[in-house]
């Protein structure tokens, strides 16, 4: 039995590769072709308008950089984003715990160094003072993916419009130490 599972799993992979794989018509190689031709033809023109990629970005930060081609900044600003978001739940949880705890009191003892019946307590391990500082972690956090949002959505509207141009930067590293930048336009 387990063996025909392990067959019938492996057909079922091969069945939907080859489906995946598409038409192999003449007419769909054809349809094919066509699509990469008019693109080819209207190089000039970028994928999408920099309004829209201000839009794409703003909201899914790399999303317009991806469309672009800027795999890097895209890789970048979806990295920040992730690191931001994570950071949020984690200092929101460490705020939490502050909040929870500045009011716990802690029982040691219910008995004093005599034997009479005393309740000792320690204080709180969290003041208001920690529990503001967690808050403004937490501020910190969102303040940088608002950030990552802007500063995302303003690189795809300037990559946009800067689309056509051509240009190439060079960083080399001197000998004796130091670096020098190069920058060239085409017009």
């Amino acid at each position: 039995m387990l063996i025909r599972r392990d067959a019938l799993m492996t057909a079922l992979v091969v069945a939907a590769a080859v489906a995946a794989s598409g038409p192999s018509s003449a007419a769909a190689q054809a349809a094919r072709a066509d699509t990469v031709a008019r693109s080819a033809a209207d190089s000039l023109k970028p994928p999408v308008s920099p309004r829209r990629a201000f839009l794409y970005s703003f909201f899914m930060p790399g999303s317009a950089q991806s469309i672009l081609g800027r795999h890097k900044a895209a890789t970048t600003f979806l990295l920040v984003e992730a690191i931001g978001v994570s950071m949020i739940r984690e200092s929101a949880s460490d705020a939490h715990e502050a909040r929870r705890m500045a009011t716990d009191t802690i029982i040691v003892s219910w008995v004093d160094a005599t034997g009479n019946l005393q309740k000792t307590a320690t204080p709180p391990p969290f003041s208001s003072k920690e529990v503001r500082t967690r808050d403004a972690h937490v501020e910190d956090w969102v303040a940088l993916v608002i950030a990552n949002h802007l500063l995302a959505g303003a690189d795809a509207f300037v990559a946009a419009h800067l689309w056509d141009v051509p240009a190439r930067l060079a960083v080399r590293v001197r000998p004796g130490g130091g670096a020098t930048v190069g920058a060239s336009f085409s017009w």
